[in-house]
């Protein structure tokens, strides 16, 4: 069976935009596919392990084709499991200072290892081994918007987390967007706008 795992990399609660979209898609979602289990992993909740000196040695005698140990890269195997238990996956991602979150980008490195995330061969390079599932991810912004001159910020958010997910295998990607500009600029047709994209997302997640 299909399971929908909504990742958070948001921790506004109640405040945050994106978690508002997610609800509108999870929401939509739900009563499109009853049947299919949804949860939500939120990276802030205080159980996504910390990737330090002892997880890394391990990443690396993977590498070396050696047997990885240690109490870090366990956690880490736990983790991708939990992430991997689900086919089809949710973020919601608050823009941080052009780029996402550090809580996501900690979960990347968590999760992204040689032979759960990714297969390596020197002379091919990277292989994507999440082939199969589907992926929507809500991306959001204050200040940053399409067409703003630089001194609005750049986008190294939307860039860096689909380009991830199409590294780690998962190509099948929607895309919902919220950048209304809140500094110059009325929110509330573009959020009327984000909303409907979630729902119409949400829609075409199974079978779409």
């Amino acid at each position: 069976m299909s399971k929908l795992l909504h990742v958070s990399a948001s921790p506004r609660g109640p405040r945050s935009e994106s978690l508002a979209i997610a609800g509108t898609f999870i929401e939509t979602f739900g009563a499109a596919n009853p049947a299919v289990p949804v949860e939500t992993f939120d990276l802030w909740d205080g159980s996504l392990p910390a990737f330090g000196p002892d997880a890394a040695a391990a990443k690396m005698a993977v590498f070396a084709g050696q047997e990885p140990t240690g109490d870090g890269w366990a956690r880490a195997v736990e983790t991708f499991q939990r992430f991997d238990d689900a086919d089809l996956y949710l973020f919601s991602v608050p823009m941080w200072n052009h780029g996402v979150p550090y809580i996501l980008k900690q979960f990347i490195d968590v999760v992204s290892q040689p032979g759960l995330v990714f297969g390596f061969d020197p002379a091919a390079g990277y292989t994507g081994l999440l082939t199969g599932k589907r992926a929507a991810v809500i991306y959001t912004s204050a200040v940053y918007g399409p067409g703003l001159p630089p001194s609005f910020g750049a986008d190294f958010q939307a860039t860096y987390l689909t380009d991830w997910l199409r590294w780690a295998g998962v190509t099948d990607i929607s895309e919902i967007h919220f950048r209304p500009n809140l500094v110059t600029a009325d929110a509330a047709a573009a959020r009327e706008s984000a909303h409907a994209d979630a729902r119409e997302a949400a829609k075409r997640m199974i079978g779409g």
